[in-house]
């Protein structure tokens, strides 16, 4: 079984700084696609982030020059380091690993994070 497992979330005021790390277990093939996405409450889930196994980068246009995703290919590991945070960021934020076509998507459980203005 493939698990994804979030950590760093948590309540931050706005303008600080949170980073968030997810590590994949399991069967992991590449080339794959690891990305990040958040949810608010009555609201669509939304894509942040994603990478690729290659290290080509996306970003959606509220959070560029914000925020930095990376990876770690050796450990499985995707970070989304946080900065200038605002409580339009508040949410629930979803890792996700993407091995298609050969191979399945994957969901983390989900983080919180909280700005507080």
């Amino acid at each position: 079984q493939v698990q994804l497992v979030e950590s760093g979330g948590g309540l931050v005021q706005a303008g600080g700084s949170l980073s968030l790390s997810c590590a994949a277990s399991g069967s992991i093939f590449r080339p794959n696609r690891m990305g990040w996405y958040r949810q608010a409450p009555g609201k669509q889930r939304e894509l942040v982030a994603d990478i690729t196994s290659g290290n080509r980068s996306k970003y959606t246009d509220s959070v560029k020059g914000r925020f930095t995703i990376g990876r770690d290919n050796l450990k499985n590991t995707v970070y989304l380091q946080m900065n200038s945070l605002k409580s339009e960021d508040t949410a629930v934020y979803y890792c996700n690993l993407d091995m298609s076509p050969y191979g399945d998507n994957y969901w983390g459980q989900g983080t919180q994070v909280t700005v507080s203005s």
